[in-house]
């Protein structure tokens, strides 16, 4: 980790930081949700309810979670990838299973940019954006709902799983 920085726009936020390892190894994590509540920046992620790898656009993975502020505490979210580009770029909607299994998504968006800086070093840019928020959600969700330090925190958690696991399995 060498270099970082932080931007805020109206409509998203994003951190980028330097990491001492391979795009491939930073994908592979970043593509494993049992590494999610690791990554987390904010404590808010809890358990992977779903553990496969992330392998493809569509794929929904959820979540367990917790905040203060839930009007349960606890509770789960449902994630559904946008971007899966190997190992360059992955992404996800956040948002939730209905009573009658529908998922409804709530127009967040998170982001991670892999550049390779040479054969052990990844610039990774996260990006949370809200710009497909609804109105109707903004009325009772402040936008973004943490400090612009949650990102660069968890880049810092990236980039430590990173250096410390194992490489990726080729792609076959």
């Amino acid at each position: 980790m060498t270099r970082s920085r932080n931007t805020v726009d109206q409509e998203n936020v994003s951190a980028t930081l330097t990491v001492a390892a391979p795009a491939a190894r930073v994908f592979a994590v970043l593509a494993d949700p049992t590494t999610h509540a690791a990554i987390d920046g904010t404590g808010w992620v809890q358990e992977p309810v779903d553990r496969a790898p992330l392998t493809e656009v569509g794929q929904v993975f959820r979540m367990d979670m917790y905040h203060d502020n839930h009007p349960d505490g606890d509770y789960q979210v449902a994630n559904q990838v946008q971007v899966l580009d190997p190992p360059r770029a992955i992404g996800w909607l956040t948002g939730q299973e209905k009573g009658d299994g529908r998922l409804e998504f709530g127009g967040w968006l998170w982001r991670y940019d892999l550049a390779p800086l040479g054969p052990s070093e990844t610039e990774v840019t996260l990006t949370y954006d809200w710009s497909a928020v609804p109105g109707s959600i903004r009325e009772y969700i402040q936008f973004p709902p943490f400090g612009p330090e949650h990102l660069a925190n968890s880049l810092r958690h990236l980039a430590e799983l990173a250096a410390t696991s194992p490489a990726p399995a080729p792609h076959r």
